[in-house]
């Protein structure tokens, strides 16, 4: 027996309040899950330098302080960032065109001047790199700038999760020993998913 046109008619009013109603109330849902979520962050660290150690623990502990969710997988050269002394960390600035030598010391226009080293220089003399770390070491301390060490500690005392790739550390010959408490020791399958769901991914 087929419905009344009166009921039929207020079905049909139903459905298109409905219609109109869902996807409002849809999106308020989805909207306040997204407000609720903890924005996440993942960085592969790679290079074990002086000035790319800095990258992945500025960002780390910057995210992490600001709650969100902040994981550093640490693999081939970037394992050297976890050891316990980082104190023999070097910079190079062989081929790389980026980085104009600037001393820290002197005249304030002595300061300015950008020292581009030709590369031939720079590979052909004895002890450069020692010299460039040294002035890149000096640079940090005049502008107050924390060192590996400090920004390492905020980064874990603001709970960014530092996992060591177990396959290079296997490959290097690393022992657990040799870094810093607090690690975790996984392979890439197991970062991967945490890489898949981070609002940002960071490759250095």
């Amino acid at each position: 027996m087929g419905a009344t046109p009166e009921i039929a008619v207020i079905d049909d009013l139903i459905n298109k309040r409905l219609d109109e109603l869902l996807p409002q109330k849809l999106e308020s849902l989805l909207q306040a899950r997204e407000d609720s979520k903890t924005p996440s962050m993942a960085i592969i660290a790679t290079r074990g330098t002086l000035d790319w150690a800095y990258p992945p623990f500025i960002l780390g502990s910057t995210a992490a302080a600001l709650g969100w969710d902040v994981s550093i997988f640490f693999t081939f050269y970037g394992l050297n960032l976890l050891k316990k002394d980082v104190s023999d960390l070097k910079v190079s600035p062989l081929g790389n065109p980026g980085m104009p030598m600037k001393m820290p010391f002197g005249p304030q226009w002595f300061k300015g001047i950008n020292w581009n080293i030709p590369n031939l220089i720079q590979a052909g003399v004895p002890g450069f790199e020692t010299v460039a770390t040294a002035l890149m070491q000096k640079t940090i301390a005049n502008n107050g700038v924390a060192t590996i060490e400090e920004l390492r500690s905020l980064s874990q005392e603001a709970d960014v999760k530092f996992i060591a790739c177990q396959m290079t550390v296997e490959l290097f010959g690393f022992s657990h020993d040799d870094f810093i408490s607090g690690v975790d020791y996984a392979g890439a399958a197991t970062f991967l998913p945490v890489a898949q769901t981070a609002d940002v991914a960071l490759f250095m």
